[in-house]
This record gives structure tokens, sequence and C-alpha cells, in this order.
């Protein structure tokens, strides 16, 4: 793939009106462009990636996000039906059995909204509150800056914790998310980005025939409730084992878990620091997706729960499968298992954490 030099400096996003929180808070929507048209949309409100344009093998460009035209669409759910298109997760990204965590001889409670289960930062997570935005500028190409406090108790979690999280737009095809937190309580933190792709830009209903590789050769073992029972498995010999490129649906009816079935585990990735942990491939379209990442753990996630009851962007029903998540985190369940990599902040320490969606063709 050929791409011409850059005319100049990139331009810092554009702003619009995109409607009123519950709370009364107007919303903003920004655009990131790059100089060879990669273009993404994302809102104050949860931090959610709206849209996402990226070219296919003949340069045309396609919207490979799920998601909804405005905001209503976002809102009008409860909490528990939410699947989080797009949006920031946090304080704590994924499961916490039966919502409580010990913690320098405490016990905490937290809110539950998956079952008996915490999921997702609670009722009213990182997708759900309006975050301070400031759009700018870097030397890699426009960005977006994203600031919350949550106060402490929020959710039944200890401690005001200080989130960051800017967007970057490059000129080299990828959204960069880079993410910070500080507290003033020793505190579990574990945050991600819940973007739903299909890289065939809405041309096919489901992400079935899309080729998925990872560089993982564990991954955690989870019960009916879809929580970490501790036990690390090797993915040899399993549809667990993407170390070659497969077909996201070619084993999917084998994969074990409760209904409605399919993939919805935390892999164990290879290596440590920046590197490339997992790749997509649309046959028809040609486009890929490569994430690169410094953290543990990745949640595939294969659009189970999506029922066709769903209608997105331009009127399309989203069914079970129309889209896949690649979460970069930490294992779920962390406070819960002493064994898994520590996810709890302490009081004078910074979380640094990044994540970079790389498209090609």
């Amino acid at each position: 793939m050929t791409t011409s030099t850059p005319a100049g400096p990139p331009a810092a996003p554009a702003s619009s009106p995109f409607g009123t929180a519950p709370s009364g808070t107007p919303v903003q929507l920004y655009t990131l462009q790059n100089a060879h048209g990669l273009r993404a949309t994302i809102t104050n409100y949860g931090g959610i990636i709206t849209s996402l344009l990226a070219p296919d093998r003949h340069g045309q460009l396609g919207d490979v996000v799920l998601g909804f035209a405005d905001l209503h669409d976002y809102l009008r759910r409860p909490p528990h039906e939410s699947p989080y298109f797009g949006a920031l997760i946090g304080r704590y990204a994924n499961r916490i059995a039966r919502g409580r965590f010990p913690l320098d001889g405490q016990q905490y409670e937290l809110a539950t909204n998956d079952g008996p289960n915490h999921l997702h930062g609670g009722q009213r997570g990182f997708d759900k509150v309006v975050w301070q935005a400031t759009p700018g500028t870097s030397a890699a190409g426009p960005t977006l800056t994203l600031h919350y406090t949550s106060p402490d108790g929020e959710e039944g979690y200890p401690g005001n914790l200080a989130a960051t999280v800017v967007y970057t737009l490059t000129d080299d095809n990828a959204l960069r998310l880079d993410y910070t937190a500080t507290t003033d309580k020793a505190t579990p933190v574990n945050l991600t980005n819940h973007s739903y792709f299909n890289l065939s830009a809405g041309q096919s209903p489901d992400v079935l025939a899309h080729e998925l590789t990872l560089d993982a050769d564990t991954y955690t073992v989870v019960d009916d409730e879809l929580l970490p029972t501790g036990e690390r498995r090797s993915v040899a010999g399993t549809p667990m084992d993407f170390r070659q490129p497969r077909a996201i649906g070619a084993r999917l009816a084998r994969v074990p878990g409760p209904p409605p079935g399919g993939y919805d585990h935390n892999w164990v990735l290879n290596g440590q620091g920046m590197r490339p942990v997992a790749r997509v491939y649309e046959p028809v379209s040609g486009r890929t997706l490569e994430v690169r990442t410094d953290q543990p753990g990745i949640q595939f996630y294969s659009g189970n729960f999506l029922s066709g009851h769903l209608t997105g962007k331009n009127g399309q029903l989203y069914g079970q499968h129309a889209g896949f998540c690649l979460e970069t985190q930490h294992f779920p369940d962390s406070p819960n298992h002493p064994s898994f990599p520590s996810t709890i902040l302490r009081p004078g320490d910074t979380l640094r954490t990044s994540t970079i969606l790389a498209f090609s063709h």
C-alpha cells in the first residue's frame, strides 16, 4: 500500500452538537481525520467511537464499527441491556464475581448489573458519563483528550480516580488510545474500549468469515457465568487456538459455555510491552485490523448477545455476530485471583497503558 505525504500539519478535530445527556449536560461529537481519509468520530458521552471510516483494497471508505446515528439511541436502553458499542469502560472492564473484592483487609461491595455480578464498571460506568473533552493536535496527528474524575465511592469503588484517555488518529492509518489514571486511595482499575468491528463495513451481516490471529498460547477458563475459574489452559487442540489465522465462525459451535454460545473469553497474551497481539483480515474488502498493546490480556467477544433487536446506523439490524470486540485489558475478576496480574492502583502511582488499532488493506 502506498500513501501520499501529508500536505501540512494535522487539523484539530471539528466538533458538533450531539444532544443532551440525562444530567442535562450538552454532548459533543468530534471528528478526527488524517491525510489519507481515515476518519473517526468520537463523542464525549462515554468516549464512544461512533464511526470509523477505513479504506478497502480499492480505496473506498467504509464504516467499520457498529453504533448509532444519534445520542438518543445510546441512551434509551436500560443499563443491563447496553451493548457498550464503542465506549470507554471503567473503572473495571469485564466481570467482578458477586460484585465484591478484598483489598488491604477490607471487603468492598460494588453495584451488580450482570445478574449477581459486576460488569464493566456497574450501573453507571465510564461508558455513561460525560467526559471533559479537549481537541488538539500532535506530531502524530489530531487528538481528542478526554478526562473524568470518578468520585470516591462511585459504584462502590474506593478513592477519587482521575482518568484521562487520549485518542490520536495517526498518519499511518491507526487510532491510538493512551490511558492514564491516578488515585488517592488504593483501588482496582481496568480500562478498555469496547468497539465492535465489522471490517466489511456492513457488506456482510456478520463477522464469521473474518480471519482472526491471536498471539496467545493460553486463555483463562470461565464457568457458566463467564467468570474465570483461575485456571489458565493451553489453546492447543481447542477452538480457542488462533495462533494461525482462522475464520471466526469455523469452530464457533465447539466453544464451551452457556447459551447463546460463542467466544467471550480472555486470552493470555504472549510477550510484554507494546507489541502486536491480534490481527483480523476480511477477505472480501481486503481490510486488515492489527491490534497492538502493552496489556497482558485481550477479551475476544464474537457478538453473541446481539439479537437483531438493535437498529444501528443506516437502518442496519445488528443480528448475532454482527461485530466482534478485541478488548485489551487485564484479566477479568483479577481482584479475586491473586495469581492474576494485579490491577490495584495505589496513591502516588500512575497507571499508563496504550492500545493501537492499525488499519491496512
